[in-house]
């Protein structure tokens, strides 16, 4: 019965066949990169909420700069009385 078939029979065959393993391919290919992005993303949500939940109460808020109000105690800025003189560029 093989021998039946001809050369161009087999040839075809293989050919759909190779396109359906390739296409068969791509469509795992893509859903497992889909996957991996959303458990990406899962992990990312996931250790915000522990760091919250970990730091509740006992680290000070990021938005307060403790040099906010600091003196000015720099000598150097007042240390040359003609700071604001033009000078001659030609000299």
């Amino acid at each position: 019965m093989i021998k039946d078939i001809s050369k161009k029979t087999i040839i075809i065959i293989a050919v759909v066949l190779l396109i359906i393993l390739a296409s068969a391919g791509f469509l795992y290919w893509n859903n497992l990169k889909k996957s991996k992005a959303g458990i990406l993303e899962k992990a990312g949500d996931l250790t915000k909420k522990i760091t919250e939940s970990a730091t509740k109460g006992t680290l000070p808020s990021i938005t307060t700069n403790p040099l906010e109000n600091k003196p000015d105690i720099n000598p150097a800025d007042k240390a040359n009385p003609f700071k604001n003189v033009k000078t001659n560029p030609f000299k």
